[in-house]
């Protein structure tokens, strides 16, 4: 059966998605929230066991992004004891004002299905994979962060997460100022595949 879809584009998209950093983006051109809109559509597309749709976004944009940059700086200045590193800070502040959109990204656990905590983890990173997969097919630049106040307890309830759940990350979205001319680096697959045929 042949594919209703273009392949080789599908493996280009694939094969071109990076990671993009705030700094390497347009500065103050904003993405339509749109094609936001549609980025977290396709998310919603991700595989997950039993329907759970654990992912759960905050879209932080225009007046937004100072919010959100205060309130991080604000949570890792609290919270971050002995780890508090004044770089950090820097990147903290500034990375939300040199993006377009930042989404926060949180895994709601559904304790009715008394699923592991792991399948629910995969699905929302399938989600985020789909929003990297996305952004790159819009020519956009996209990062997810997992630093600054990813794993803060304290975090969780500013973004209507419970104790159970999950801060899994930020994702930052912008236009890219001078795209990547060459493919990210991995080693051959071939030398990560142990392929069995009887």
């Amino acid at each position: 059966m042949e594919s209703n879809f273009n392949v080789d584009q599908f493996n280009s998209i694939v094969q071109s998605r990076r990671s993009v950093f705030p700094y390497q983006f347009i500065p103050g051109k904003a993405v339509p929230d749109e094609i936001i809109w549609q980025i977290l559509d396709n998310a919603n597309r991700a595989p997950n066991h039993k329907h759970t749709e654990p992912w759960r976004f905050t879209v932080f944009a225009g007046e937004g992004l100072q919010r959100f940059s205060t309130l991080q700086s604000e949570i890792y200045t609290r919270y971050a004891g002995e780890k508090f590193k004044e770089a950090k800070i820097k990147n903290l502040v500034e990375y939300p004002l040199m993006s377009s959109h930042v989404i926060a990204i949180g895994m709601k656990r559904n304790e009715e299905n008394k699923l592991p905590e792991s399948e629910e983890i995969i699905a929302t990173a399938c989600a985020i994979e789909n929003i990297y997969l996305s952004a790159t097919a819009y020519g956009l630049g996209g990062y997810l962060s997992t630093g600054g106040i990813t794993y803060f307890e304290e975090a969780k309830a500013y973004f209507d997460l419970g104790p159970g759940d999950r801060l899994l990350g930020f994702f930052y979205l912008g236009y890219i100022a001078t795209p990547a001319t060459s493919l990210s680096k991995r080693e051959p697959v071939k030398e990560k595949v142990k392929w069995i045929k009887n």
